[in-house]
């Protein structure tokens, strides 16, 4: 695959994923007969993407982040149907991401990919840490992925988790809480800093236990057994509080110190697998197979205060800038949408392409978009720029 840039596209000569066209077979053709037989494939809950539109926003379309680069070199991938965070930016220029059984990085500053870590081989800790599996691990299916600063966490289909400092050769810890292999699955790896600024990070099985581990010694320091297979979970932004959403109709609140439930979440009428808070503590939004977002406030738990809804498919991933201005949501495959918050929701992007995405993931500095695209012609690595009152300058760089 050739990488296509914004200049290609404004001239005509290609779409943003280089996809040759033809006169018989357009691509609005093509667009419209997806969407007339997706219908509710693949769903939990029969018809749980029928819900009422009476709940909807009304929605004002805008472009909010324009077309950049595709980098049509790289193969971004994952191993779960529903489990899509597999991208990761580090700054407007870094990008981590899984590709095949290989963690690689990209830089869209020298168009180069470099491999990070082979999974498809035998990985086994550099350092001594109490309860690391010293044997390690071989042939990992990644099934999550998370990177901030300098560290690389990865979770696998059998419950492994291994951790690798970006500046330190080889894995510094490797670790398998479960053993059930029917529900051994890590789904969500999420990096947080604590009350006095040290790392530390918090890990969902579909066993229905959440674990907290301290990055220092990487020992676990919590763990919380609820009555769902967790999908994903976020800890709220002064560290009190935490969403937890996965295989139920409902989702939980939950504080975050001891696990008791704040509150229910009602609203979703399928399971859940995205949840995210916006940078201001007040608000966070989950995202669910009904194709759906809904958006909470922590002074009203009684019902959702807004519903935002996906073109066709279920809702797997879900990103704030972290100014909060953006909020970013992944479908299963062809579309993210990006929501002014400012606006109250109503101002939406949405992004259009052919192929399953593996994430989504804005720059620390909100300057850069990144998505994983995963096709079977055109896999690729999508990047997009925020537009600001000069971005038309930008995009002829």
């Amino acid at each position: 695959m050739e990488d296509v840039s914004a200049s290609d596209v404004r001239s005509g000569a290609k779409d943003i994923q280089g996809i040759p066209w033809f006169t018989k077979t357009t691509r609005e053709d093509v667009r419209q007969r997806k969407l007339r037989i997706y219908g509710n494939r693949g769903r939990n809950i029969p018809q749980s993407g029928e819900t009422s539109d009476k709940e909807h926003k009304t929605i004002k379309k805008d472009c909010l982040y324009d077309f950049r680069w595709y980098a049509g070199s790289v193969r971004p991938s994952f191993s779960n149907s529903r489990l899509r965070n597999m991208v990761w930016a580090t700054s407007k220029h870094d990008v981590y991401l899984m590709s095949n059984f290989s963690a690689v990085h990209w830089s869209s500053l020298t168009c180069t990919k470099t491999e990070i870590l082979d999974f498809s081989g035998h990985i086994v800790p550099l350092e001594k840490h109490p309860k690391s599996f010293p044997e390690g691990f071989t042939a990992t299916r990644v099934s999550t992925l998370a990177v901030k600063d300098k560290l690389l966490l990865a979770g696998g289909l059998q419950g492994e988790l291994i951790v690798k400092y970006l500046d330190k050769p080889g894995v510094s810890f490797c670790f398998r809480p479960t053993y059930d292999d029917d529900d051994a699955i890590t789904t969500c790896i999420e990096i947080n800093d604590s009350a006095s600024g040290a790392l530390h990070f918090i890990v969902s099985y579909n066993d229905s236990g959440v674990r907290e581990f301290d990055m220092e010694t990487f020992q676990q320091s919590n763990y919380f057994h609820f009555n769902l297979p967790v999908n994903h979970t976020s800890l709220s932004p002064d560290g009190r509080l935490l969403v937890v959403v996965g295989d139920d109709l409902e989702g939980m609140l939950v504080d975050s110190r001891n696990g008791m439930a704040v509150s229910s979440l009602s609203g979703h009428v399928d399971y859940s697998y995205a949840s995210a808070w916006h940078p201001d503590g007040q608000t966070f939004a989950t995202g669910n197979e009904d194709n759906t977002c809904r958006i909470w406030d922590i002074r009203n738990l009684s019902k959702s205060v807004t519903v935002l809804k996906g073109t066709f498919g279920p809702i797997v991933s879900i990103r704030y800038t972290s100014d909060g201005r953006y909020m970013a949501m992944a479908e299963h495959e062809d579309f993210v949408h990006i929501f002014d918050v400012k606006s109250g929701y109503v101002v939406e992007q949405e992004i259009d392409f052919f192929g399953e995405i593996s994430g989504v993931s804005f720059s620390p500095d909100t300057e850069s978009l990144f998505i994983g695209v995963k096709s079977s012609a055109w896999n690729g690595l999508l990047e997009f720029g925020r537009r600001h009152n000069n971005s038309y300058l930008d995009a002829m760089i």
